[in-house]
């Protein structure tokens, strides 16, 4: 056998196992020759692709909330009001008669 015809064998064989992976992950190609995902017509696939839009849409929510938290903790304001809370939480440890005195 020439070189030529094994290059054109294993060229072939390639295209076959590419075709068949394709095949397999539901990439069709339409007469123009662009590819695309086929979608499945069944109902099963579409409920299950009803739920996971509505997990996705939930998880996007909680990490809003989350990017809001993480934001909100890191501004002055915030910081202002930790420092705040933790100055009355510091006045309320000290005894009813007591005063603090203004150099401590």
């Amino acid at each position: 056998m020439s070189s030529w015809a094994i290059v054109a064998l294993v060229a072939i064989v390639i295209w076959g196992i590419v075709e068949t992976v394709r095949a397999r992950a539901g990439i069709i190609t339409d007469e123009d020759g662009n590819q695309k995902l086929a979608v499945p017509e069944n109902g099963g696939d579409r409920a299950q692709l009803a739920a996971t839009q509505r997990e996705l849409e939930a998880l996007r929510e909680r990490v809003k909330v989350l990017e809001r938290i993480a934001t909100d903790a890191n501004t002055g304001d915030a910081r202002e009001q930790v420092r705040i809370a933790a100055e009355i939480e510091a006045l309320r440890g000290l005894p009813a008669g007591k005063k603090e005195e203004p150099g401590q």
